[in-house]
């Protein structure tokens, strides 16, 4: 497995420079450092700021709610290793939010729109010879333009409603890297488990020259499982890799990856030319299927109920930004030993580290756009060219087992009444899936399905009684899809064609603890103690289980976040009740997909 302290772990270098730490800060409330050559001049960066800790958040040490759009940052780096002759130096962001612009040593050497994807400058070509290297950064995040994608941050100063504070500027790890002129720059895995293969495409950073062999190796532990060596004269190329197994060849089993037993192959890229190696990285494979069948989610072929969990991967001292790299994996330690195999990432783009140990770990995940709010060409504009930049970043990753574009008709309000609001969650399923046939796609979750290979539905009914009622057999799920909504917003407009898609609860409980007089509070029901928490959960839970046709549910949610105080967990991660008790709840076999279906396909694996 790679070091998953490298910011990006699907594709590695041993050899980087961490850019994180203390930078200096100027606010431009009144967006005059352009015109005013703060790119070159030192002298209004008076503050410091901790790198990657938004400046909204305590741990940035700036800790200001109410931050001007324009931000500036500045740092004087001395560099680890300047590029020799035939070399280049790449400087990548992981995300900033939400326009960058950036210079070194005075010179403009480019720009970002989008705020949560990653972003990589050749610098090579501004460095001065000797000495230390000025970086300056530029960060603009517009709170009052509804077409800008921002997920749950909130225009106002103070949080309220579901909105929390703001994540403005670098919210994750600034890093460079010396990299041959012609270098991998990036690299995507796609299991094809009937076939016994993996597809493999490489991006390299320009056309070779001459022809150049791109050598791949497959290990699991000590074993070598392929070796293979391809020959291009592209800077894009794909291929696909054969596995030592065949199709009905029980030794593929070992190979699968899942929550239970989340099988990795580690990978190693090597581009040689006729003299030597040019160039090498290392990546990882998880090698499963995911589909959808008869109203059933399918994982490696075989039923599979899901047990999610909402994550909005807020934390109270660092916003969007995780306050460590370990922060990363306990949240992905949390959601297990509470007994869920899943989390639905709400409303943000995850740091590629979380994925990491998702994969690692064995949890899925749902992959889900942070939403604009006003509908208009400039915002489908945005959301789409992120979408497209998230989907390009992470679909390599096993974890990752569905892609959610819109949520709730956020900035598609009134897909019922406006053709062209619902075109538009149909085209972006649709592009969704001309870009990655590995994963069901959910087009709009909550209500409003034009095209979806998942009906996700949202229900905050507080008793489980409401949910045998309206999904406890076919009719009364029929009912719902139809006429009669739990959110009174309809189901699915157009009439989509059935063809298996799962109906899934992907919004449940959301019950807070009742909160103390004059404590903030936003949430869907309170309760007045743990116990009586226990015994919601195990109530709604029950009743979904209990379903004959419910494929999977999610529970809203994991940590208390802001005003929306609905964790099991507190923000602080500690928890509410105990995990036992939870984990008991979760674990009781769902009668959609029997526990014989589960005990068979996990036998299936182990021989």
């Amino acid at each position: 497995m790679t070091d998953l302290d490298y910011p990006r772990p699907m594709l590695v270098r041993p050899l980087w420079q961490d850019l994180t730490g203390p930078w200096g800060f100027a606010s431009d409330a009144d967006d005059r450092g352009r015109a005013a050559g703060w790119h070159q001049d030192a002298a209004p960066f008076t503050r410091t700021i901790a790198v990657p800790y938004p400046p909204e958040s305590r741990l940035s040490g700036i800790h200001d709610p109410d931050c001007p759009d324009v931000v500036w940052y500045r740092r004087e780096v001395t560099l680890d290793r300047t590029p020799a002759q035939g070399e280049r130096l790449v400087l990548h962001f992981g995300a900033v939010d939400y326009r960058a612009s950036v210079w070194v040593n005075g010179l403009f050497v480019g720009d970002h729109e989008g705020g949560h994807t990653p972003f990589a400058l050749d610098v090579t070509e501004a460095l001065v010879p000797k000495g230390t290297q000025t970086i300056v950064v530029r960060a603009e995040d517009e709170r009052d333009d509804p077409s800008q994608p921002r997920g749950k941050q909130d225009w106002q100063a103070e949080p309220h409603g579901i909105w929390y504070h703001r994540t403005t500027g670098i919210w994750q790890p600034v890093w460079a890297e010396v990299v041959p002129d012609v270098h991998v720059r990036a690299v995507h895995w796609t299991p094809d488990v009937p076939t016994a293969t993996v597809g493999f495409e490489i991006e390299l950073s320009q056309v070779p020259a001459a022809p150049v062999d791109i050598h791949v190796r497959l290990t699991l532990g000590e074993e070598v499982i392929a070796h293979q060596t391809f020959r291009t004269t592209r800077r894009n190329d794909h291929w696909s890799i054969s596995l030592p197994a065949g199709r009905h060849d029980m030794e593929l089993g070992r190979l699968l990856w899942s929550p239970e037993r989340p099988t990795l192959m580690d990978a190693t890229v090597e581009v040689r030319d006729s003299a030597s190696t040019v160039d090498a990285v290392a990546s990882y494979v998880g090698f499963r299927s995911v589909g959808i069948k008869d109203g059933r989610f399918l994982l490696n072929g075989q039923p599979r109920y899901l047990r999610l969990v909402l994550a909005q991967n807020y934390w109270p001292e660092s916003h969007l930004a995780a306050p460590s790299a370990d922060a990363l994996r306990r949240e992905v330690e949390l959601a297990k030993e509470l007994g869920f195999d899943g989390v639905r990432i709400h409303q943000k783009i995850e740091d590629p580290r979380f994925l990491a140990w998702c994969d690692r770990l064995g949890l899925f995940v749902w992959g889900e756009m942070p939403s604009a709010y006003e509908y208009s060409n400039r915002m489908l504009g945005h959301l789409t060219r992120e979408w497209l930049e998230m989907i390009e970043r992470d679909r390599s990753h096993p974890s990752i087992v569905t892609w959610v574009p819109f949520n709730e008709s956020w900035g598609v309000w009134h897909g019922l009444a406006v053709a062209q609001q619902r075109s538009a969650t149909r085209a972006l399923y649709h592009v969704t899936k001309a870009l990655d046939t590995n994963r069901p796609v959910i087009s709009n979750d909550g209500w409003e399905h034009t095209e979806s290979d998942i009906w996700g539905l949202h229900d905050y009914a507080p008793a489980g009684d409401s949910f045998r009622e309206r999904y406890g057999d076919q009719d009364g799920i029929a009912r719902v899809l139809s006429d009669r909504p739990p959110a009174r917003r309809t189901a699915l407009l157009d009439d989509p064609v059935h063809r298996g898609q799962p109906v899934m609860l992907t919004e449940i409980g959301g019950t807070s603890l009742r909160p103390g007089e004059g404590e903030a509070w936003h949430g869907y029901a309170t309760v007045a103690s743990a116990d009586a928490l226990i015994e919601r959960v195990r109530d709604i839970v029950d009743a979904v289980l209990d379903s004959p046709e419910v494929a999977g549910f999610c529970w809203t949610q994991l940590t208390d976040t802001e005003q929306e105080t609905n964790g099991l967990l507190t923000a602080d991660r500690e928890p509410k009740v105990p995990f036992e008790e939870i984990r008991r709840i979760l674990q009781r076999p769902a009668r959609s997909v029997p526990a014989e279906a589960i005990d068979a396909a996990r036998r299936e694996a182990r021989e």
